[in-house]
C-alpha cells in the first residue's frame, strides 16, 4: 500500500466488514480498488473477494492495484451493476457499498433481490457512507423486508442490514 493513499471511509468500511480468513466477500462499486487492497490480505484461509462496479475504468483501477491479489486468486474484478449480477445462490458471506447512492437515489428492490440471492443464511449487507446515510436507505431497505441497524465510528456511518 506505499505511496497509495487509503481514504478514512475505506478505513471505515474495512473495520465494519472485517472478514474472517475464509469469508466470501462482494464489493458493490469498487472505485479505484482501495477497500480490495486493504481486505484481500485478511483474506488468508480460502476467502475471496469480488469486486463489482458498473464503470469499467474503476474495474481497470481496481485490477492494476490489486494485480498480486488477483493474480493469486483472492480477488475477482468484474463490471457490473449490482441489478445485472450473476453470482450462485448464497456464495457471499458479507457485502458491501462505500458511497454509492443507488439505496436511495431510486427504489432498490431488484438490487435487494440480488442480494438476498447472493448472500449465505446469516450474511450481512453493509451500506457505508463518508457521513450519515440518507433517511432513504434505511426506509428503502426495511420497505424490501430487510432489518436494519446503524453503524458509526471514525471516517463514516451507515448501516448493517440482513434480510429478514
Amino acid at each position: 500500500m506505499a505511496g497509495r493513499v487509503v481514504p478514512e471511509r475505506v478505513r471505515f468500511a474495512a473495520a465494519v466488514v472485517d472478514p474472517g480468513a475464509s469469508a466470501r466477500v462482494l464489493e458493490i462499486g469498487c472505485g479505484p480498488g482501495a477497500a480490495a487492497e486493504v481486505l484481500c490480505p485478511r483474506l488468508t484461509g480460502g476467502g475471496r473477494m469480488l469486486a463489482v462496479d458498473r464503470s469499467t475504468v474503476a474495474v481497470a483501477r481496481t485490477t492494476e492495484r490489486n494485480a498480486v491479489h488477483v493474480a493469486n486468486g483472492v480477488l475477482e474484478v468484474r463490471p457490473s451493476t449490482l441489478a445485472g449480477l450473476e453470482v450462485p445462490g448464497s456464495s457471499v458471506d458479507i457485502a458491501f457499498t462505500v458511497n454509492v447512492n443507488l439505496f436511495w437515489t431510486g427504489d432498490p428492490g431488484a438490487e435487494l433481490a440480488v442480494l438476498r440471492r447472493a448472500l449465505t443464511p446469516g450474511g450481512v449487507l453493509h451500506v457505508l457512507y463518508e457521513g450519515p446515510p440518507p433517511a432513504a436507505v434505511t426506509a428503502g431497505l426495511e420497505r424490501h423486508g430487510w432489518s436494519v441497524e446503524p453503524v458509526a465510528g471514525d471516517g463514516g456511518a451507515g448501516v448493517t442490514a440482513r434480510p429478514r
